[in-house]
């Protein structure tokens, strides 16, 4: 195996050509074995402009943020100020949803483990004042209940905002307040910004969007979506070598931030993923990897143009993490941490799934129906010669986030999981039919979010 100043060596002689091949602005790059880190950047934070992309550069984390959420909530399980298996309405009783059965019954531990049940993509904006996170989960009486608590995993941006407002209200602070004293402050990070103004501060990467797939990256108009997200992932942005910092914490039990107990409980299975094009369960914020040659957690990140990639091998104590700000970034991910976490780790890291060059036809009279969440009604149709179609219309909420209306082909991968014919950020994303509505139809279509059927 390599050792850390090879794979410096690797990093610095590869990451500029990985970016221009794939479109990617700008990325930095840091990875520890044990107590060493290494880092490196290159490219551009901002197309316009010409910056220079450094080592001590901010970049979004987007839902990376989950972790450290989580971490906050087990520093209070610490505390002895939290129990996981008590229902949220012990800590917020003012926590409400449409199904009252549900939000009276919904544990922390279900919020964490992304099991709640609840629609999760909400992203109603309630300002920029400290009490954002507060009015925004008081808009949350309307949310519906997709299937009962506990009962499958659906990712859940609303629930992480509802757990950053549990840690407020315990704390008697802010969100990112909550950040600062009790995860920045401790692990002595230098290069980590709560918000806009923090980052501003610091040099500051700009997301960049594509018009098309031949088309080069463009700033993005916006920095940020909405404050009120900023639990799920909305804001945070750091240096890489400030989230390794992050990672080790979870990596050598025992600093004083997060007792070993915790580690290890955020490490502990909860529930099974849905095939999607890989064997997953998820952990309390962890995504966790059963992948050949080792156990692997982590988390991925996506805000407006900018992609973030975390994982962590705990009993090699090897981490990586890559941010970027735009392009095919896929690409560079599935290289660099196949490299680097194959030379230092053992860990081969699998490659996201592709169409087959002569895809299965299969009977989708299972699929065929109409699937809605808060994002978009999706209606999977199969024409004469048996091609899958999905078309999908986003609702006047997601229009307002940048989605547009579309039309693709799904193919078959395996069992009941289809992919998307077209690839998407470099991703053919997986689509899996889960359930059954007692007719022998699908219940769900699940491509990480569970979204209701609502017709045959």
């Amino acid at each position: 195996m390599a050792n850390l100043k090879d794979i410096e060596t690797w990093i610095r002689s590869s990451l500029p050509g990985l970016l221009a091949e794939h479109r990617v602005p700008g990325a930095a790059v840091a990875v520890c074995v044990g107590d060493e880190v290494v880092d490196f950047a290159a490219g551009v934070l901002n197309r316009v402009t010409g910056v220079a992309a450094t080592a001590d550069s901010v970049f979004q984390i987007g839902s990376i943020t989950k972790v450290w959420t989580a971490t906050l909530v087990m520093q209070l399980v610490d505390e002895g100020r939290l129990d996981l298996d008590a229902p949220v309405r012990r800590y917020l009783p003012e926590f409400v949803l449409a199904d009252s059965a549900a939000a009276t019954a919904i544990t922390v531990r279900q919020l964490l483990a992304h099991t709640a049940g609840f629609e999760g993509d909400i992203f109603t904006d309630t300002g920029v004042g400290d009490d954002c996170v507060e009015k925004y989960v008081a808009t949350l009486a309307d949310v519906p209940q997709l299937f009962a608590p506990g009962e499958m995993f659906s990712y859940n941006n609303a629930g992480y905002c509802v757990l950053g407002r549990i840690a407020e209200v315990l704390r008697g602070a802010s969100y990112d307040d909550c950040l600062r004293r009790h995860l920045f402050a401790p692990l002595g990070l230098e290069h980590a910004a709560a918000s806009p103004y923090e980052a501003i501060l610091h040099r500051a990467a700009v997301g960049h969007l594509s018009a098309g797939p031949e088309a080069e990256p463009q700033p993005a108009p916006v920095w940020a979506i909405t404050r009120s997200n900023v639990a799920a992932g909305a804001m945070l942005a750091m240096s890489p070598r400030d989230l390794i910092s992050f990672a080790r914490l979870h990596m050598a039990p025992g600093h004083r931030a997060l007792s070993a107990a915790s580690v290890r409980a955020m490490q502990e299975p909860q529930v099974d993923v849905p095939y999607l094009g890989t064997d997953t369960s998820w952990g309390l914020g962890w995504e966790l990897f059963d992948w050949q040659g080792g156990r692997v957690v982590g988390h991925d990140g996506g805000t407006i143009g900018q992609r973030a990639f975390l994982r962590a091998v705990p009993e090699r104590g090897v981490a990586v993490a890559l941010l970027t700000n735009g392009g095919e970034v896929i690409p560079v991910f599935e290289t660099v941490f196949g490299h680097i976490l194959g030379e230092l780790a053992g860990v081969t890291v699998p490659r996201y799934p592709v169409p087959s060059a002569e895809p299965r036809r299969v009977d989708a009279s299972r699929y065929v129906g109409t699937y809605a969440s808060r994002m978009a009604e999706s209606t999977v149709s199969q024409d004469a010669e048996g091609r899958i179609w999905v078309d999908q219309k986003p609702t006047p909420v997601a229009m307002g986030l940048g989605m547009t209306p579309q039309r693709y082909e799904l193919l078959h991968l395996r069992g009941d999981t289809l992919l998307a014919a077209q690839a998407e950020a470099g991703v053919h994303v997986p689509h899996t039919f889960v359930g059954d509505d007692g007719a022998g139809h699908a219940q769900y279509l699940h491509t990480g979010r569970a979204d209701r059927r609502l017709s045959r």
